[in-house]
């Protein structure tokens, strides 16, 4: 179809369009890689343009011409987001930032309360109906086009076609200017590294086979998702679709088959990236295009069964406290779509958020887990929202903690050259018991490699890893959890109390490797609850001590010898030959742990009620053939 012929009386050259915009206009431009380009450049040329305000969520172009003088006398920018081209003259004060959740920007325009004389949008060609697409911007886009009383756009043959809700009139636009160019491209500018790789290993082991997963913009969740490759099923419910998908979607990772809302269709607003995903996404129906107002809306959200959040974030305080929008008073990115997404997986069934960032900034001089937020910094997610925080030394969960465990587990994934004065400030701040002993400050990547998983007799997953100090109040219940029988058995007398100092005294002898507690989990309602720990101690150069314990309503189940068996591999890895256990004679079930895995063990009755048990691992005899692996690190130099 002839479109120009069709729609002559409407198309007209870029220089005439600026004709239209009288001086002191409130003109919105579209977003990020859907902008106009060909249009912001006449309309910085023309001259006669004075005194305009515009509005914009992500900005790229007008980059090139924001330190011109000339530029600075006749605009004056308002943006939602600050990109890093534009992060400069937001630290200058040459840019008024926005701080506004995407989901209710489309309300402010078709409120009025940001009023619009002109919106500058980019479409692709109409169709045969007179329909035309924003193509990879639809999110604010769609409202802005919608409110303002004049709308100039751009056609270009380069925009793809997307399906869903990107569709607009040629008789909605009063002016068509066509010029066909490339789209903005959009690429991270940091690369894969170690700290991303490791935090990728951590948020893995969070998201789970069949969830729908949202990942917020920026250079750490686009190398996060290379790191989902083990999944299955997979959904997406997401702001914005960049090039780290690819993968994922050319290896039918996300099929979105087990999506509860809109299920087989990726729910988007906004694409960034390279020509080779804009071809993909073009007349793509696995795509499904819709606005911030619908996409980031907390109850749409929640729509979605299982829905993981993914977001960075530049700082979080002890508390829980997040910014993601500002260096101390600089304005560095903006609000965007966390908290909206946040809040969603929080009301979401089965659904929860994970906070990503590295533990250190400035080249690692500084921790970007505090005491406090910085002077100046935006309180972008409340310390009640927050669910897990990852760094790359590991994952804090806070979601129903108090202030001493948020502090020990944030504690327990800054760097390690940090942790120290982490916990001095929380006792200046009484926000933990003045003899807390801080986390260990060994990199602890290394444990990684001791976590284990089993399908129980039971049909329940068990997860085997470490004890941390963050387990403190964990492993309290799971004391008092069991019957006094059981506790007399494990500690040779009536133990009646865990109490802080007990703990204490647990931690003080922990350094994961020649003595160590391995703690065994089951997933009850939305959280894991201890139900087995395993110890061993160090007891000789060759040897260590050898104890666990079990729930009664979870033994019989095979736990003790899955304990012992990832224990003894921890130890040999060690430099230790073999256990011994001290057992109480009426202890059968012991004993035969033991007796399985050691057919040759020593056992020597001594003249009380005790049994020494001597076991060389070169005897031992393999008894849990279905345990899934952790990943492997190497452990840092002893």
């Amino acid at each position: 179809m002839d479109w120009q012929s069709a729609y002559a009386s409407k198309v007209i050259s870029a220089q005439e369009a600026m004709t239209k915009i009288k001086r002191g206009s409130r003109l919105f431009l579209g977003t990020g890689c859907g902008e106009p380009q060909h249009l912001i450049k006449a309309m910085v040329s023309d001259q006669g343009l004075y005194d305009i305000m515009i509005y914009q969520m992500l900005s790229f172009t007008l980059s090139h011409y924001v330190d011109n003088p000339s530029f600075q006398k006749r605009f004056s920018l308002k943006l939602f987001f600050i990109s890093r081209s534009m992060r400069r003259a937001a630290f200058e004060g040459r840019i008024d930032y926005l701080p506004c959740y995407l989901s209710q920007i489309p309300g402010l325009f078709s409120s009025n309360r940001i009023g619009l004389d002109v919106a500058m949008v980019q479409v692709s060609p109409p169709d045969k109906y007179g329909y035309c697409s924003l193509g990879v911007s639809v999110d604010i886009t769609r409202a802005g086009l919608e409110n303002a009383r004049t709308v100039i756009a751009q056609v270009n043959q380069r925009m793809p076609r997307t399906w869903g809700d990107s569709f607009v009139h040629v008789d909605d636009l009063d002016w068509l200017i066509p010029f066909d160019e490339p789209l903005v491209q959009s690429f991270p500018t940091l690369q894969d590294n170690e700290v991303s790789r490791r935090i990728g290993h951590y948020v893995s082991q969070l998201v789970e086979d069949g969830a729908t997963i949202q990942v917020g913009f920026g250079n750490l969740p686009f190398h996060i998702l290379k790191y989902l490759d083990d999944k299955k099923d997979l959904g997406l419910h997401t702001h914005v679709i960049t090039d780290g998908y690819l993968p994922l979607f050319e290896r039918k990772i996300i099929t979105n088959r087990q999506k509860s809302l809109l299920p087989d269709r990726i729910v988007t607003s906004l694409c960034m990236g390279s020509q080779r995903l804009y071809d993909f996404v073009d007349n793509n129906p696995a795509f499904y295009f819709r606005a911030s107002d619908f996409v980031n809306d907390p109850l749409v959200v929640a729509r979605n069964d299982h829905l993981v959040s993914i977001s960075p974030a530049l700082e979080v305080d002890l508390t829980g406290q997040v910014c993601t929008d500002s260096m101390g008073s600089l304005f560095y990115s903006g609000i965007g779509d966390q908290v909206d997404f946040m809040r969603g997986s929080a009301m979401s069934k089965g659904g929860f958020s994970i906070v990503v960032m590295p533990s250190t900034a400035q080249g690692g001089k500084v921790s970007r887990i505090v005491p406090h937020l910085s002077e100046g910094a935006g309180v972008a997610t409340t310390r009640g929202d927050v669910n897990f925080v990852v760094t790359e030394y590991g994952i804090a969960e806070l979601m129903g903690k108090g202030i001493y465990q948020r502090v020990m587990e944030l504690a327990q994934i800054a760097h390690p050259k940090f942790r120290e004065e982490l916990v001095e400030a929380a006792k200046k701040r009484h926000y933990i018991f003045p003899d807390q002993m801080p986390p260990s400050t060994d990199d602890l990547i290394f444990i990684e490699g001791y976590k284990r998983s089993f399908t129980l007799k039971n049909g329940k997953t068990l997860e085997l890893r470490p004890l941390l100090p963050s387990d403190e109040f964990a492993y309290r219940n799971f004391f008092y959890s069991l019957q006094e029988k059981t506790i007399y058995m494990r500690f040779f007398y009536k133990m009646r109390t865990f109490t802080h100092e007990v703990a204490q005294k647990q931690w003080a002898s922990l350094d994961y490797r020649h003595n160590i507690s391995i703690v065994g989990l089951v997933q009850k309602g939305g959280h894991k609850e201890i139900l087995a720990i395993g110890s061993y101690a160090r007891e000789s150069e060759e040897r260590a001590e050898v104890a666990f314990v079990v729930r009664e309503d979870f033994q019989g189940q095979g736990i003790g010898s899955y304990l012992l068996e990832l224990l003894e591999t921890i130890a040999s890895q060690n430099g230790y030959k073999g256990f011994c256990a001290t057992v109480l004679r009426e202890n059968a079930s012991m004993l035969r742990v033991f007796k399985n895995r050691y057919p040759n063990a020593k056992v020597t009755f001594s003249g009380g009620s005790e049994v020494l048990v001597d076991m060389a691992f070169a005897d031992a005899v393999p008894q849990s053939p279905n345990a899934q692996d952790g990943q492997k690190f190497a452990p840092p130099p002893r």
